[in-house]
């Protein structure tokens, strides 16, 4: 069957260029569509009627504001996006930057160094940095504009361009050698390479686990064992009881970038670390912050994130396989100008371009089994007597991110992992005992959790 699609494929003439430009337009228009859908949710002058008693009309306005202005940064940004896509088919810019970055690879890298892997790591590099100049005007716009208008943004210009430098520094140490291995696996494998890609592919995810608090971690944020006191007390009862292999609990400063919340947990499975961020612990009572994490731990107990991971996996397998109908198409390469040569890794980034409307699809889905879950941990919360900690934290959450107080169903089904707050109290059977904006300032505390988000 793979080799039908194969020669099906590899047509001489087969249309590749529009197809995969009518996919990245169609998508664009699609996303557009929803956006402008969910926009004239957000115009709305009144809250949900679940949520009338709970938030304040100057809140719901401020949360409809930061919600427009969100959509309209994101239409301007995929429009800015969706330009240079376009010009990379049209002007066949990919062939061009491959001999540029071959000229590059002959001057000034030893002949012994040189080949299709060297070749391809400076190629990749070299888009992919000039891919995050071209986006910096919108990352800063979206920080110190959108982001410091609505009180979020905490971290400098300094901080912000640091961050950068470590990324593309991290992508250099990191990146090269995974993938070259890669490459490498590919080169000497033949055509079951994607059986022994995906082998390298768990090694690496469980070496990232490994490896991200020790040398990562580090160099963006500051972790700090939590004080003794209730709520480390109650967070480790909470996970002795759920019999949670509960390794360490830290404290990050989150609230050096933004003023939103978080907490997660990682690492192995007979090995975990819970990191709560400061600003959740500073503006939650102990009791909301255990609720949030039995919320998170609930995930854990029911299996959804081993579920999660097998899934994951499945999907990368899939990939890889079906990436091997695609790594020896010729009219795949010629059509975007490669006639002599034909890089591997040129084979697959294409081949991801002509996958995107499969990548919908499987988002769609991963948000609808994401919501079922989340549902399913809420419930698990609330089955340990923190129905109403979590059903309030939830509220202080929505109202101190300003979070989108509705949504529209088409919108919500593609875009959102979580369900809406209304759902997610109905489920609850809240019973409000005091106003999420109750005793003013004291109550808009937000509370957000994840080893995903709350």
């Amino acid at each position: 069957m793979m080799q039908r699609l194969s020669r099906f494929l590899d047509r001489p003439g087969f249309p590749w260029k529009k197809l995969i430009v009518g996919f990245q337009l169609g998508q664009y228009v699609f996303e557009s569509f929803l956006s402008f859908r969910q926009y004239q949710i957000l115009k709305a002058k009144k809250p949900p009627q679940v949520l009338a008693g709970e938030i304040k009309q100057e809140t719901f306005d401020k949360s409809q504001a930061y919600g427009r202005a969100k959509a309209k940064y994101g239409f301007w940004s995929g429009l800015y996006s969706l330009v240079p896509q376009l010009a990379i088919v049209y002007y066949d810019v990919m062939p061009k930057v491959w001999d540029l970055t071959g000229v590059w690879l002959a001057k000034y890298v030893p002949e012994r160094f040189a080949g299709e892997i060297v070749h391809s790591l400076i190629f990749l590099f070299a888009f992919t940095f000039v891919g995050t100049i071209v986006d910096l005007p919108f990352q800063y716009y979206y920080h110190f504009v959108l982001e410091e208008k609505f009180g979020f943004n905490k971290q400098t210009v300094r901080l912000w361009v640091t961050d950068l430098i470590k990324g593309q520094a991290l992508m250099i140490v990191f990146g090269a050698p995974l993938l070259s291995g890669f490459l490498a696996i590919i080169q000497k494998t033949g055509n079951n390479f994607f059986a022994y890609l995906w082998l390298f592919s768990v090694v690496v995810q469980v070496f990232a686990i490994t490896i991200y608090p020790i040398a990562i971690l580090p160099l963006f944020n500051k972790l700090t064992p939590l004080e003794p006191g209730s709520l480390k007390t109650g967070v480790e009862d909470l996970a002795k009881k759920l019999q949670f292999p509960l390794s360490e609990l830290h404290v990050i400063d989150g609230s050096k970038r933004s003023a939103h919340s978080n907490a997660y947990f990682y690492g192995l499975p007979w090995k975990k670390h819970i990191v709560i961020f400061d600003t959740l612990i500073e503006k939650s009572d102990t009791e909301e912050v255990i609720a949030v994490l039995g919320h998170e731990l609930g995930h854990w107990k029911l299996g959804h994130t081993t579920k999660l991971f097998a899934i994951s996996q499945f999907h990368i397998f899939y990939l890889f396989t079906l990436f091997s109908v695609f790594i020896n198409n010729r009219s795949l390469y010629q059509a975007y100008g490669f006639y002599n040569e034909f890089p591997i890794i040129v084979g697959f980034m294409l081949f991801s371009d002509a996958l995107s409307p499969l990548d919908t699809v499987v988002k769609l889905l991963l948000n609808i089994l994401s919501r079922v879950h989340e549902f399913q941990a809420d419930q698990f919360a609330a089955k340990l007597g923190y129905s109403q900690e979590l059903g309030r934290s939830l509220l202080r959450l929505q109202i101190q991110n300003l979070s989108t107080m509705d949504a529209d169903w088409m919108y919500a089904s593609y875009h959102f992992s979580h369900p809406i707050l209304s759902e997610r109290l109905g489920a609850l059977n809240w019973k409000a005992g005091e106003k999420a904006n109750g005793k003013e300032a004291d109550s808009e505390k937000p509370v957000k959790a994840a080893d995903r988000e709350l």
